[in-house]
């Protein structure tokens, strides 16, 4: 019997979660405030994901859940000057 080597690949929500941690930067508070929540929740889906052998991605969801947290700050600042 033969065994064949597979290579990891990345888990979709680790892309999913860095996409949309990237995107919250680039528009206005509330959508930045959502997309920072979809990227906190795929993160963490990615890095459970990532406990598998097959599926990498870990480091990728845990930056997108920090850059998610920064696109919290962001949206909160954007909300705040958008006030005054």
């Amino acid at each position: 019997m033969e065994t064949q080597a597979t290579h990891a690949s990345f888990s979709v929500p680790s892309i999913i979660a860095i996409v949309a941690a990237l995107a919250s930067f680039a528009v206005g508070a509330f959508w930045g405030f959502i997309l920072a929540l979809i990227a906190i929740l795929f993160g963490v889906l990615g890095m459970v994901l990532a406990l598998s052998a097959r599926t990498r991605g870990g480091i990728v969801s845990m930056f997108s859940i920090m850059a998610a947290v920064a696109g919290i700050i962001v949206a909160g600042i954007k909300a705040i000057l958008w006030l005054l």
